[in-house]
């Protein structure tokens, strides 16, 4: 910005802004993207984004994600339910893997977006690459976020044999794939160089 260039965010053209008659309507002059120095509202609807999904992860975590029934026999569980489950079995691994994917990530995920966006709004004088750094990591986790909802959709669909076993996702499931999306579209929404605007 500081150079006079905008960006596309579709093709990735650089533009010089003296160029452009209409800075408030700026098109890309190669694909004919709307150009801007920086996203619309950026801050403003990564916020929304962000406590949506901090009101969507109370019910994740309260309801039941998944029953299995077992000859026609089996409870509902919750997250915490099924780690403590998996834990009396024995399962340690696979109790840690589910605590870290189901719980853990998604609760740093949304304190990640939230450090940034505070300290984005009130300059705080942290380097900006380890901000751009906290974003990447984000970013790279958002794409795994789905993997439990992945997992309980498979195992819904393959474990049906009727009255011997049987898996049914809980509502719980609905709401925990709600903030995996809600923290996705937040952290897409979060302009990342609104970190490096006031550097010098």
């Amino acid at each position: 910005m500081q150079a006079g260039l905008i960006h596309c965010h579709i093709c990735e053209k650089l533009v010089e802004s003296e160029s452009i008659e209409n800075k408030h309507k700026a098109s890309c002059p190669r694909c004919g993207a709307a150009m801007h120095m920086r996203l619309p509202k950026s801050i403003s609807r990564t916020w929304a984004f962000l406590i949506a999904s901090i009101i969507m992860y109370i019910p994740a975590n309260i309801m039941p994600i998944m029953t299995v029934q077992n000859m026609g026999k089996g409870d509902p569980h919750t997250i915490i339910g099924g780690i403590v489950v998996l834990i009396y079995e024995g399962m340690l691994p696979i109790a840690f893997v589910v605590f870290v994917a189901s719980l853990l990530v998604p609760l740093l995920k949304m304190i990640g977006i939230a450090l940034l966006l505070i300290s984005v709004q009130h300059s705080w004088q942290v380097t900006p690459r380890h901000r751009t750094k906290m974003y990447r990591i984000i970013e790279f986790v958002g794409r795994w976020s789905m993997l439990d909802i992945f997992m309980i959709s498979i195992l819904v669909a393959m474990v049906d044999f009727g009255g011997i076993a049987k898996v049914y996702a809980g509502t719980g499931a609905i709401a925990f794939a709600a903030v995996v999306v809600l923290t996705m579209l937040a952290s897409i929404s979060f302009d990342s160089r609104l970190i490096w605007d006031k550097v010098r």
